[in-house]
């Protein structure tokens, strides 16, 4: 019973840093791939250390295996680039609900991915889904924020829905902090090009912002979850994982003086109660 309390702490406070993460996207004054680069720069540095700490393997089996995480580290800059823009453009309140639909592109891309037939009960999540974001969006032009910060933020949602999909095969072969390693390293690399691009000039306070965030709000946080599944089940994980926007809005609220609307806090419901029905159906 101690290490299950224990472990549950640990997947709390992770998906807590989690939730917290969104508002770096309104306190670092960045373009979206900077931000990024920053984060899993920094991160991919800490989880090494860990890695060399507790004495992982850190080779991969195969050269298709290292091809593999080096697209879903692509994945994965992209998925994080669209998230961040997503709050900058809107607020922390759109990006993280709109990113939340993630658990509903899953079960709706999984049959895709697995060749299998997608059943109705899919199609109604979506349809419920899709109810939830046209509340959170005032009206559908593009050249409201708000509409391009759904965009933004479904895209965020669907790009690790599909990150999801691709981890599934890797986490039966390589443990869990290997492949965050290699998948940050990727983004690392792909996104360094924009760092001589964008041309930015850094302040110590913005560099210990990233340092922040890719140490404590990424790394710890990841590490802290991983840890907490080896005595909590998947399902359970999962349930909690639901918190992380709610964590995020009330600091946003709090901090940053963003109040959402009263639609978008009841698309938010929908959008969650939705997500948290898929989470415990599809692990029963």
């Amino acid at each position: 019973m101690y290490k299950k309390n224990k472990s549950l702490i640990k997947i709390h406070a992770a998906v807590f840093m989690f939730g917290l993460a969104g508002l770096f996207g309104k306190s670092l004054s960045y373009p979206p791939m900077i931000i990024v680069l920053g984060r899993v720069f920094f991160s991919s540095i800490f989880i090494l250390v860990i890695m060399l700490y507790l004495k992982k393997d850190i080779k991969l089996k195969s050269r298709k295996d290292y091809t593999y995480l080096i697209i879903m580290g692509i994945i994965l800059a992209v998925h994080w680039s669209t998230f961040f823009k997503s709050i900058q453009i809107s607020t922390v309140a759109i990006g993280l609900i709109t990113f939340s639909t993630f658990p509903v592109f899953v079960t709706f891309l999984e049959p895709c991915f697995l060749k299998e037939k997608i059943q109705f009960k899919d199609v109604l999540t979506a349809f419920i889904t899709f109810i939830g974001v046209v509340l959170v969006v005032p009206k559908f032009q593009l050249s409201n924020n708000i509409t391009l910060g759904a965009l933004w933020g479904i895209a965020s949602g669907i790009t690790y829905a599909i990150l999801s999909i691709l981890n599934r095969k890797y986490v039966k072969e390589y443990n869990s902090l290997v492949i965050a390693f290699y998948e940050q390293l990727s983004a690392t690399i792909v996104l360094l090009p924009f760092l001589f691009f964008q041309r930015q000039s850094f302040m110590i306070k913005d560099i210990l912002l990233l340092i922040l965030l890719g140490t404590v709000f990424t790394g710890i946080a990841h590490s802290l979850f991983i840890s907490g599944l080896k005595d909590v089940k998947t399902q359970t994980a999962g349930i909690i994982s639901s918190l992380e926007p709610v964590y995020g809005i009330i600091f946003a609220a709090v901090l940053l003086r963003e109040i959402p609307s009263f639609r978008e806090i009841l698309g938010g419901i929908i959008i969650l109660g939705t997500v948290f029905y898929s989470t415990v159906k599809s692990n029963k």
